[in-house]
């Protein structure tokens, strides 16, 4: 991940400033869904199952539990794009918002990120190994882990509405950087265990406006970042920061000239095909 020269150095001074990536991002996120119209909340997303109205309702959920507010078991019925436990849980957080209005998922969004982020600002995390607040530490997740992914999640629901309703910008911002940094950090376990590249393949990954990740297969088929000792790329990928974050948000496949591929051809059309790593 590129490091800015004044990063921080402590963990108190990371989770702040992983809190103020968010504080921005929902800023961001509400300011593009004041702009929706009113026929436009039911336009479907890249995310099965959820149009716009969806995407927001999903965010007012998750942000509602780590204001201190309960989850709500409701019957989903059938859902098949709700996969697994978490899938179920965060379509219970969205259905059970089904008869608020679009000012009332905004105004939820609004009410609490302003509590939470009043909370933080006033009892800031110090320790990001200690347990996350709620259900979310209740599945695992540290404090640390949350507040990484909490910027990430927002943008890429902001641009989530932006694609549907053909509204593209906020690429550059930086929860846009911090999301496709954050995302680049799959790359070993892309290339070896969801592409399966062979022993001893060196792949490098290029995405616009971030440090190049250069990955290598060692001898026991696991992937780690290559050294000069592993040789040349096998494949380099290269593409945009938006074509990146949309393959490795799972969103959409690459259309064919929107990763540039030099070297092995096959292997890195596999390794496209796998970058998806988030549900």
């Amino acid at each position: 991940m590129t490091q800015p020269v004044d990063a921080p150095s402590t963990d108190q001074d990371r989770l702040a400033a992983l809190v103020a990536l968010w504080w921005g991002a929902i800023d961001s996120f509400t300011r593009v869904l004041e702009h929706v119209a009113d026929d436009q909340w039911s336009t479907p997303t890249d995310l099965p199952g959820w149009d716009v109205r969806a995407v927001a309702a999903h965010t007012a959920h998750l942000e509602a539990l780590l204001a201190g507010r309960q989850h709500e078991e409701v019957d989903i019925g059938e859902a098949p794009h709700a996969r697994g436990m978490m899938g179920r849980f965060t379509e219970q957080g969205v259905l059970a918002r089904r008869d608020e209005t679009p000012d009332d998922l905004i105004t939820e969004i609004r009410e609490s990120t302003t509590a939470r982020h009043t909370q933080l600002l006033a009892d800031p995390p110090t320790d990001a190994s200690a347990p996350a607040p709620g259900a979310f530490g209740a599945i695992g997740w540290t404090t640390g882990l949350l507040l990484r992914n909490r910027p990430l999640d927002v943008w890429m629901h902001e641009q989530d509405v932006r694609r549907a309703l053909s509204m593209p910008g906020n690429l550059d911002s930086a929860a846009a950087i911090h999301t496709a940094d954050y995302l680049m950090e799959s790359l070993p376990y892309v290339v070896a265990k969801r592409a399966q590249a062979p022993v001893g393949s060196v792949v490098r990954l290029e995405v616009s406006g971030h440090e190049p990740v250069t990955v290598a297969v060692g001898e026991d088929g696991r992937g780690r970042h290559a050294t000069p000792e592993d040789g040349e790329p096998t494949v380099t990928l290269a593409m945009d920061r938006e074509t990146f974050v949309v393959l490795a948000g799972g969103r959409r496949t690459a259309a064919a000239d929107d990763v540039r591929l030099t070297g092995d051809t096959d292997l890195g059309r596999h390794v496209v095909a796998s970058l998806g790593v988030t549900p």
